[in-house]
């Protein structure tokens, strides 16, 4: 009975460790997946404040109405570390904060809009660098063709495969490139240039 006993204990325990090594892995790719994604909004975040940035700019030198209020609070939001950071703070130092903040209320507004500006300027984003991609490319191009050459170009930036393939959807969206089927296969073309791109391999298949 001991044996009987011990052997179906043993059983049990290799399914149990089977089964949450399989959970392990499914939490691990799901993980990987969200990530994934939330590395490609935060990059078509950044294009959104870079453009918006820029298209303040404009506005201002146009001698164009200054922003609505409601526009300024939706871009502060936009630095998470800012808004994590004030639990920590003591009551004097948010006292202090706040008093420096009624003093000038614009110029850090400013500062900082500046900072981004500077910022994006240096790096281009990956939404920024695909777009200047198809824009060189004469020819339609897949999702993992666009990775190998920018991984190549910018071998500091980590470029993922399915990263590329979502910031070329959001692109699609916008009506900045536009996106072709031949066969089981999806290439992408620059707006400006995706019409005859697109024809050729028409054209091509009807010769045939």
């Amino acid at each position: 009975m001991s044996e009987a006993n011990s052997s179906h204990s043993t059983e049990l325990t290799s399914q149990y460790i089977a089964q949450v090594t399989g959970d392990l892995e499914r939490n691990a790719k799901e993980q990987e997946r969200i990530g994934q994604e939330i590395e490609a909004l935060q990059e078509q975040l950044l294009a959104l404040q870079h453009d918006h940035t820029v298209l303040v700019n404009m506005q201002d030198a146009l001698g164009g109405p200054s922003p609505a209020p409601g526009a300024e609070a939706a871009a502060a939001p936009s630095v998470p570390h800012q808004a994590s950071a004030e639990p920590k703070q003591s009551k004097g130092k948010k006292a202090s904060a706040t008093s420096a903040k009624k003093m000038a209320p614009k110029k850090p507004a400013a500062k900082a809009s500046s900072a981004k500006a500077s910022t994006a300027a240096t790096k281009p984003t990956l939404v920024d660098l695909i777009r200047g991609h198809l824009e060189k490319e004469s020819e339609p191009r897949a999702a993992a063709e666009i990775t190998t050459a920018l991984t190549q170009a910018h071998p500091d930036r980590s470029v993922k495969a399915t990263v590329v393939r979502t910031t070329l959807e959001g692109l699609v969206a916008k009506s900045h490139a536009h996106r072709t089927k031949q066969g089981s296969s999806v290439f992408y073309t620059a707006a400006a240039a995706s019409e005859p791109a697109a024809a050729e391999p028409q054209q091509e298949a009807v010769a045939g």
